[in-house]
């Protein structure tokens, strides 16, 4: 007989649940324990994702999807219409302020609209924004501060900006301000439109755009649908209206954009790589597999149990279809249970976690915790994929047993093994290791998932050991760094009037507890080499299309070998500055000869210290041609004439060349890396180093870039205090670096991944020891027949206690030694991947965390068998032995 009943189906699924309460309550606590494992780690992914991103934003500005730049008045009218486009801001910039106090800061100032007021953070705390046809501006604290005027609202003060090549002192009176927030890049000066277009007017700019390409443009800024496709949407825009962002020389039709790179959504979609996707998909892969552990083996173990019940359903024509949904059914009811236990749970570990690993991170934003719902769409979307993955076994378990089979079945009865005539007797410990065999699956499944949380404790440990501070802090070749505040400030290049003044020098070199020091001069007026267009191109097509280069070329000067004229940049060491150079091939001793003219070629590297032998075209020995200009006659390329470089029309095409130069020849004495600390700090053309002396009297100028040094271990703090106290209170248009703040960066850094592995394998850990207690638990529920058996035969309560732990013994002995063999084995792998993303990475083996755990595994295997057993044992032998199942 075929029961199709699905109501009746349903009601055995119930009225069995109901039967085994116990087994439900370790269920629900497992299903619950995945969840919460799900739900913690999701919201302390977000939230940090969250926190990065919001410190993304800071850095790019603002939180807008993108920016369509630098058009004129009718473009920006034209697309702020377009459906694709779900709001818009209004951005205008007018000038920027670098002198002292700003030379620290980077102050625009600018009008932008409500909208694009908000999307930069420029809300202000108390005021408004300011008004049209008035002398209001808006700004934030700090700007207040080094202006040395109180925010308090109708209090007026003076700037002096640059705006597009002409300096401008204006006055304006304060109608609002906002909190300073240092993470943000900029600092603005908020200004009406109509004040903004009284500048430009002032200027000569009026409707146009300056001469920077900047100044007096429109930008519109804009939020799309999603933050997941924003480069499709605007380029669709684009065409849309038929623009184009490809080549400016195409035609008028050419608009610039700039996609919001804060947005880690759309990184992740742009840039996602095999190695990304393969560590995303292993640790859900891990999670789940943690959770199917447990899952499986309280299915599995139920299903054992029950197994005489389902064999009696076979007998009355229930098929095996039907008791699969049984135990589906069983495990969907104990979900709605567990799984919205632990979700609640999991947030609330994860919104207590988040801040304590946020105050780990440097460069993010604090107390930051997302509520998305995708926290709990997602926990319980993967909780409970692994609940029906877990009962899958378990069910095609019941659905395949025979109704015979069913009656005889007893843990183990399955495993067929020789019989074979004992010469020792039967010890206990023996029995205890035969019951193990008796359900190698659950004996596995138990093992395993104690094991895995071990294996993820001792790879956290070697993964955050195998940071290499000696690695890390090779970038920072000097103990100190002393230079303009120009000289460190990202995206700013370094010039002459941003040298570091002699009388500086001098200060920091009296200082105490130098062991060595040394000056490194920059030059910024124009030296020319002579390369290949073939290098040419090759060393820009990573920026330029082949349009753009054409033109590039089509432009530039050439010898009479017809090679090209292009920029480069020198280096003048002394000799302290020359040691801290990597050499890569040759001798750095000609280096040291005042006045000689030797050179070494500078070639790139990554960050894992290997060098790009195609950065640079000199080779060991060749012999480089430098051209020092002194002065450029312009001229037109179709008549040759010669032009005024000051008088110049719009429309009249001109080419540059060298009027009065030299050229000087040097030999290529070696070919060497620059630490990054040592070097320029951007990347725009073919570098050569040279001694102090020659580029002195070669080049005609000593602009120090910086001095940098090494102290004594002793002194190292009274360096710090002194600099500190030097470019804060004394001369705040410098700054220092040093290896202390790269050293505290680097720790902070190492104790967030600590942080991170410790609280996954905690997590994870006490999914496997609740496994092992499961084990424990059923089993001894299950055998509680058997052991009233023995007992009646003349086993002892002392000796089943002991063959107990014996068994919990075995557990945590194998949990130890699986552990360490996956840890040898797997060890390598990690240090190849976390090399791979890692470049300060250097992988050393240890065992010490599975040695440290190993004593928690044998207090447990004592005490969860005696605190199971002294349960079971409040029956009496003959209550357990007239007990059927």
């Amino acid at each position: 007989m075929n029961v199709a009943n699905r109501k009746c189906i349903r009601q055995l699924s119930i009225k069995s649940m109901k039967a085994a309460k116990t087994r439900n309550i370790i269920a629900i606590i497992a299903i619950a324990l995945t969840t919460v494992l799900f739900t913690s780690l999701f919201t302390v992914a977000l939230s940090i994702n969250r926190s990065i991103q919001e410190a993304n934003f800071r850095q790019v500005g603002g939180w807008s999807h993108g920016t369509f730049k630098y058009m004129t008045e009718e473009q920006f009218n034209e697309l702020k219409t377009d459906p694709l486009i779900k709001r818009y801001g209004l951005r205008r910039f007018v000038g920027m302020s670098s002198d002292a106090p700003f030379n620290k800061s980077h102050v625009e100032v600018g009008h932008s609209d409500a909208n694009q007021a908000h999307w930069m953070y420029c809300d202000p705390v108390e005021g408004h924004l300011p008004a049209e046809d008035t002398n209001e501006a808006a700004t934030d604290t700090r700007m207040l501060e080094l202006l040395g005027v109180e925010p308090v609202l109708g209090n007026q003060f003076t700037l002096t900006f640059n705006v597009d090549g002409t300096k401008i002192t204006e006055t304006f009176t304060l109608c609002g301000w906002w909190e300073y927030d240092e993470a943000i890049v900029a600092n603005h000066v908020l200004i009406p439109n109509s004040r903004a277009q009284a500048i430009y007017n002032q200027v000569g700019i009026g409707n146009g755009i300056g001469t920077d390409g900047m100044t007096g443009s429109w930008n519109l800024d804009v939020m799309v649908g999603s933050s997941l496709h924003i480069e499709r949407d605007m380029d669709k825009i684009l065409e849309n209206h038929g623009y184009q962002r490809e080549s400016r020389s195409a035609g008028s039709n050419y608009v610039s954009i700039g996609i919001n790179w804060g947005y880690t959504g759309s990184q992740l979609s742009d840039n996602i790589d095999p190695i990304t996707t393969i560590a995303i998909v292993g640790l859900l892969l891990i999670i789940i597999f943690t959770g199917y552990l447990i899952i499986y083996n309280v299915f599995q173990i139920s299903v054992s149990n029950d197994i005489r019940f389902y064999g009696l359903l076979k007998t009355i024509g229930t098929t095996g279809r039907q008791l699969r949904r049984i135990i589906r059914q069983q495990a969907l009811l104990l979900s709605l249970v567990g799984i919205p236990l632990g979700l609640l749970i999991g947030y609330g570990i994860g919104i207590k976690l988040t801040p304590v690993l946020l105050s780990r991170l440097n460069g993010v934003v604090q107390n930051t915790v997302s509520a998305s719902p995708l926290i709990f769409i997602g926990s319980a979307a993967f909780a409970l994929i692994t609940v029906m993955i877990s009962c899958r076994r378990p069910g095609h378990m019941a659905a395949r047993v025979s109704p015979v089979e069913a009656v005889r079945y007893t843990e183990g009865t399955g495993n067929k093994k020789s019989i074979r005539k004992a010469q020792s007797g039967a010890s206990l410990p023996k029995m205890a290791w035969a019951n193990l065999g008796r359900s190698r699956s659950k004996t596995t499944v138990t093992v395993i998932s104690l094991s895995l949380a071990v294996v993820l404790f001792n790879m956290t440990i070697t993964f955050t050991n195998g940071f290499d501070m000696d690695k890390y802090l090779s970038k920072m070749a000097s103990d100190f760094i002393l230079a303009d505040a120009v000289y460190f400030q990202v995206g700013s290049f370094w010039d002459s009037d941003h040298a570091l003044p002699e009388g500086v020098v001098s200060m920091m070199k009296t200082q105490p507890g130098i062991e060595a020091g040394g000056r490194v001069y920059g030059k910024c007026s124009t030296v020319e080499e002579f390369v290949t267009e073939d290098y040419y191109r090759a060393m820009n097509s990573k920026w330029n299309d082949k349009e753009t280069l054409d033109h590039a070329v089509a432009f530039m000067e050439k010898n009479e070998e017809g090679l090209l004229a292009d920029r480069v940049q020198l280096y003048g060491m002394e000799r302290y500055a020359i040691d801290k150079l990597r050499v890569l091939e040759g001798d750095l001793s000609k280096l040291y000869e005042p006045g000689g003219r030797y050179v070494a070629a500078v070639y790139s590297e990554n960050d894992y210290g290997n060098p790009n032998l195609n950065s640079h075209w000199a080779k060991l020995g060749d012999t480089v041609t430098l051209r020092f200009v002194t002065e450029y006659e312009y001229y037109a390329p179709n008549t040759g004439e010669i032009l005024d470089p000051n008088s110049i029309p719009d429309d009249q095409a001109y080419r540059y060349r060298a009027k009065t130069y030299q050229d000087i020849d040097y030999e290529v004495a070696a070919l060497i890396c620059v630490p990054h600390s040592l070097s320029y700090r951007y990347y725009g053309a073919d570098e050569f180093v040279m001694n102090d002396q020659t580029f002195i009297r070669d080049t005609g100028t000593n602009s120090v870039m910086y001095h940098a040094c090494d102290t004594k271990d002793e002194s190292t703090a009274a360096m710090e205090a002194f600099l500190s106290d030097l470019t804060n209170e004394q001369m705040p248009q410098f700054d220092y670096e040093s290896k202390a703040t790269y050293a505290e960066e680097f720790d902070s850094f190492r104790n967030m991944f600590l942080m991170l592995g410790g609280v996954l394998s905690f997590i994870i850990g006490l999914v496997g020891v609740l496994n092992f207690l499961n084990a424990i638990l059923t089993g001894i529920l299950i055998r509680r027949r058997e052991f009233a058996v023995l007992q009646s035969i003349g086993m002892t309560g002392k000796q089943l206690k002991t063959m107990l732990i014996c068994e919990g013994l075995y557990y945590a002995l194998g949990a130890v030694v699986v552990s360490l063999m996956l840890s040898v084995v797997f060890g390598p792998l990690l240090s190849n991947v976390l090399g791979s993303m890692f470049w300060f990475f250097t992988y050393r083996f240890t065992v010490l965390p599975i040695l440290c755990v190993a004593p928690i595994f044998v207090i447990l295997g004592i005490t969860l068998p005696l605190t199971v057993y002294r349960a079971v044992s409040k029956y009496s032998i003959v209550e357990r032995l007239r007990e059927t199942e």
